[in-house]
């Protein structure tokens, strides 16, 4: 879905940083579904913006006069969620000294945002999915039924459906909340986005603090792009600050972004989102990053057999070049340093990818599968890189490249 202009002014009167398709088409469907009174359900990762959308909602829809209540149902503990949101009687449990309203009471007319929606015991559930089908409700210590006009948009980073198969959610409720879907995307599917929105919490807390902000190098937003970002948006703004703080008025290297996130960022498998098409330069990257961390650990080990070579001068009478070593590797280990070696250090990106995709067609004499598996891409980016390197299946170069 293309950016329209009211969706650009979405964006602007809730402050939504970010131009991915997958964003645009979810703040699409919540201003298409806002003046239709149906249930909705937001899907999506702990901290991808989830509460947005329940405000676009009500704002746009024929309620926003009305009240809008935001209620994080696993804020609430169990004894007393239902009394919270339908109200209790006078008496009603110990230390009820007072009848009291509900929020579906108080919200009469207007619109409810259940956050964490699959945390409600399932007691509530059916509580929830009567309001659902009848607007009516009891009061906890109540006999008296009453009735409420409300909208119900719920959130979730639960997969429903397999709470559903584990008893743990009622699956009628799960169809009557999910009359209409909000997939809200993580941080990590946003390509591009994660830039803009690091410059915007950078340039906020410099605002807010009036201090010299800061800037992000080449080298820290490759690795913005290649970071997983479990936490998505509430992570990257933690890091952010924290940078912005400590790093005052600086550009920001890769380094130092790195030493904020909690993980080994040279393990690249563990932080890129698993199951998701990469794009081309960030496939490059990887394997860039894979073969530089390779040839660092032959160097080390080059260091390591001098030293036993000093310790054990009648052993070893000769130094073995690094590549008659290799062959006492085992044999996946093997295939991965042979990917990595070379007489030089690779000057530019482009040789040293086509030196990995020649090494890897070669070893595996051309079969396309486990070529691809072992350089960790697709069977279509192959074909891709084996065309634009000028290499045959033999992993030599092609005659229209030599």
């Amino acid at each position: 879905m293309t950016e329209s202009e009211e969706i650009s002014r979405v964006k602007q009167r809730f402050t939504i940083i970010g131009n991915s398709p997958a964003l645009i088409e979810a703040i699409g469907r919540a201003v298409k579904v806002a003046p239709i009174d149906l249930s909705v359900l937001v899907t999506g990762e702990s901290g991808s913006g989830k509460e947005f959308f329940p405000k676009i909602i009500h704002a746009y829809g024929a309620r926003k006069h009305k009240k809008y209540i935001a209620v994080n149902c696993g804020a609430i503990p169990e004894g007393t969620i239902d009394s919270e949101l339908f109200g209790h009687e006078k008496g009603a449990f110990t230390g009820a000294i007072s009848t009291r309203k509900g929020y579906f009471e108080e919200a009469d007319g207007g619109t409810i945002f259940l956050d964490e929606v699959a945390e409600l015991p399932l007691t509530t559930q059916a509580r929830l999915l009567r309001v659902l089908e009848t607007g009516e409700f009891l009061k906890v210590g109540s006999s008296e039924v009453q009735k409420t006009d409300i909208r119900i948009v719920a959130a979730t980073n639960v997969n429903l459906l397999k709470a559903v198969e584990k008893g743990k959610f009622r699956e009628d409720l799960y169809y009557r909340l999910s009359t209409v879907v909000i997939d809200v995307p993580s941080l990590h599917d946003r390509g591009d986005d994660v830039i803009l929105l690091a410059r915007k919490f950078a340039a906020d807390f410099s605002e807010k603090y009036v201090m010299p902000g800061i800037m992000f190098s080449e080298g820290a937003q490759r690795a913005m792009l290649l970071y997983r970002w479990p936490g998505n948006v509430r992570q990257l703004k933690n890091i952010v600050e924290q940078l912005a703080l400590f790093h005052v008025g600086n550009e920001i290297t890769r380094e130092e972004l790195l030493q904020l996130l909690p993980m080994d960022y040279s393990r690249n498998a563990s932080l890129v989102a698993p199951g998701k098409d990469m794009s081309y330069e960030t496939e490059r990257e990887m394997l860039w990053q894979l073969i530089y961390r390779m040839r660092n650990e032959l160097t080390d080990l080059e260091k390591e057999i001098e030293e036993l070579k000093g310790k054990k001068e009648g052993d070893i009478n000769e130094r073995e070049p690094i590549q008659t070593l290799i062959k006492y590797q085992p044999a996946e280990d093997q295939a991965v340093v042979e990917t990595a070696v070379a007489t030089e250090v690779p000057t530019t990106l482009e040789q040293a990818e086509k030196e990995a995709v020649a090494a890897a067609l070669k070893r595996n004499k051309g079969n396309k599968k486990l070529t691809a598996e072992q350089l960790n891409i697709s069977q279509r980016t192959l074909y891709r890189k084996i065309h634009e390197l000028g290499l045959d299946l033999t992993g030599e170069p092609t005659e229209s490249k030599i």
